[in-house]
C-alpha cells in the first residue's frame, strides 16, 4: 500500500516589520558601563519588575500602528485556524493535526500567521477504494473558503490518483469481460459440438 504524507500548508506573509520606540527608562546596554551600574545598582530590582511589566503592553499603550497590526494579527489567526480546521473535518481519517506558525505581535501576545495539516495520499486494497479516498483527498484540500496553491496542489495530485484508479479498474472490467465472453464462447462451441452426432454409415 502506497502512503504519501503532503501537507495542505497556508503561510502568509503579514508584514512583521514594525518598530516600537524606546521611552527614557528602556535603554539598549551595549557593554556594561561600570558607572552606570553603580549608579543604578539600589534600583536595579524595581527597574526590572516595571519593565517585565511594560513587555506585555496593553491596548492603550500601542502606538496607532501597533494597534494595526494587532487587529492585523488577529484577523489572520482567526483565518489561518479555520482555514486548518476546514481541512480537517473533511479529511476525516486522513488527516493529522494542525501544527502552526506564530509571530509576536507587540501587545506581548502570539498569534497564528500560518498552518499545515498533513493528508495520508493512500492507495486502496481495490480500485474503487483508491478512488474513493481520492476524492475525499481532494474535497479536504479544497475544503477551506480561499485554497492556498499548495491546496490546488494537493487536490491535483488526488486527482490525478484517482484517475490512475479509474484506468486500472477500466482494464480489470474489461479483461473480466473478456474471459467472461471467452467462456462463453468455449461454452457455446462444447454445446454445439455436443448436438453435433455422428452417425456411422
Amino acid at each position: 500500500m502506497d502512503i504519501m504524507q503532503v501537507g495542505l500548508s497556508t503561510l502568509y506573509d503579514i508584514g512583521s516589520n514594525y518598530t516600537i520606540p524606546l521611552n527614557d527608562k528602556e535603554v539598549l546596554v551595549v557593554e556594561e558601563d561600570k558607572e552606570r551600574k553603580d549608579a543604578i545598582s539600589g534600583e536595579e530590582k524595581p527597574q526590572k519588575e516595571e519593565e517585565s511589566k511594560k513587555s506585555n503592553k496593553s491596548d492603550e499603550e500601542l502606538s496607532p500602528d501597533e494597534e494595526r497590526l494587532v487587529r492585523d494579527l488577529q484577523s489572520r489567526d482567526s483565518e489561518v485556524k479555520a482555514h486548518e480546521a476546514a481541512h480537517q473535518a473533511a479529511g476525516g481519517g486522513m488527516t493529522g493535526a494542525a501544527s502552526y506558525t506564530y509571530q509576536q505581535g507587540p501587545d506581548g501576545k502570539m498569534y497564528v500567521i500560518g498552518g499545515e495539516v498533513s493528508i495520508s495520499m493512500k492507495a486502496g486494497s481495490t480500485p474503487q477504494e483508491t478512488i474513493a479516498n481520492a476524492r475525499q483527498i481532494a474535497a479536504a484540500a479544497m475544503a477551506p473558503a480561499n485554497p492556498s496553491p499548495q491546496d490546488y496542489a494537493v487536490a491535483t495530485s488526488a486527482r490525478v490518483m484517482e484517475m490512475k484508479a479509474q484506468q486500472q479498474l477500466a482494464r480489470e472490467q474489461q479483461e473480466e469481460l473478456l474471459a467472461h465472453d471467452t467462456y462463453k464462447d468455449s461454452n457455446n462451441q462444447t454445446k454445439e459440438e455436443s448436438n453435433t452426432l455422428d452417425i456411422p454409415a
